[in-house]
């Protein structure tokens, strides 16, 4: 069984900064792609950024020079460094990855259960 477990939300001020740490455990063969994804209250899911297993990375514009997303393929973790945040970034933000279980041929979609990050003065 895989699981993802984010850690690292919290309230702070506008202008602050926040990083998220998401550690992926289980029986895994592989993890392909990672990233973070959030959800505000009322609108929909939303990509943040993602990160290849090579390094690569992509992020939404709206977080384009305020975020940074990073991995650790020994320790299977994800982190988002976040600052200059705004309270538009309020939401919960979800791990995600793209892992290939122990035993099993093929890369399937996981999501942690999420951390609220609440951007306010």
């Amino acid at each position: 069984q895989v699981q993802l477990v984010e850690s690292g939300g919290g309230l702070v001020q506008p202008g602050g900064s926040l990083r998220l740490s998401c550690a992926a455990s289980g029986s895994i063969f592989s993890i392909a792609n990672m990233g973070w994804y959030r959800q505000a209250p009322g609108k929909q899911r939303e990509l943040v950024a993602t990160i290849t297993r090579g390094g690569t990375t992509n992020y939404a514009d709206s977080v384009k020079g305020r975020f940074t997303v990073s991995r650790d393929n020994v320790k299977r973790m994800v982190y988002l460094q976040m600052i200059s945040l705004k309270p538009e970034d309020t939401a919960v933000y979800y791990c995600n990855a793209e892992v290939a279980p122990s035993g099993n041929s093929g890369f399937y979609n996981y999501w942690g259960r999420g951390t609220q990050v609440t951007i306010s003065s």
